[in-house]
């Protein structure tokens, strides 16, 4: 199994990380938009190696008018349906790539949009890949996410459980208190309380009235 060290920036000393077993995760969209939180993601950019803590996520379930997956499968979506723990990266408004975990067995279409990243290691090469932004902000908000990690349509599909250019792993770090919200900027399904984040964060996206 591949291990990161990752070295945060509150603690003195290293943490390994290592990656997710599919076997021990939740198969199930919400549990996993919870589980997801304080877990780290990991970055290979040109051989640095770039990670963050995902502090802030939003569920896309089945049912979900929101979810792309409502209407079945299509090119852009088929990723959606692959088995838990598979990257679906799409391209919101011709502008922003986002990065989706996929959240159920094979063939649903449900997944976890990961929104929000508390930066940790390969900090100065993110900020190349977005042009000098605030650490604050350099992944605060799915588009920013993606782009510090340069994260495109190159990784959908991946698996994010296994080594490879981008996974998800954990350092053995507790979230202590999950805060929950409605989702942002949908206009369907827009009242669902789906959107779940590591409360006292100081990198997540939104409006502050939905992240207390």
């Amino acid at each position: 199994m591949k291990i990161s060290i990752v070295k945060t920036p509150c603690c003195d000393f290293e943490r390994p990380v290592r990656r997710l077993v599919r076997g021990a995760v939740p198969h199930d969209t919400v549990a996993l938009a919870c589980y997801l939180l304080g877990k780290v993601l990991v970055r290979d950019l040109n051989g640095v190696t770039a990670t963050g803590r995902i502090v802030e996520t939003e569920a896309y379930v089945v049912g979900d008018a929101a979810c792309h997956g409502h209407r079945g499968v299509t090119p852009r979506n088929r990723s959606l349906f692959l088995s838990v723990g598979h990257a679906y990266v799409y391209l919101c408004y011709g502008t922003s790539y986002m990065l989706n975990v996929a959240s159920e067995g094979s063939g649903i279409g449900a997944g976890v949009l990961l929104r929000a990243l508390e930066p940790l290691q390969g900090i100065d090469q993110m900020l190349r890949l977005r042009k000098g932004a605030k650490i604050a902000d350099l992944a605060r908000g799915p588009g920013r996410l993606a782009a510090a990690l340069d994260i495109d349509r190159r990784l959908d599909g991946i698996d994010l459980f296994s080594p490879g250019p981008l996974w998800i792993g954990s350092d053995g770090t507790a979230v202590e208190s999950i805060g929950e919200s409605v989702r942002i900027g949908l206009t369907k399904c827009a009242d669902l309380r789906l959107r779940y984040f590591v409360a006292g964060s100081k990198h997540l996206s939104g409006p502050r009235r939905l992240n207390v």
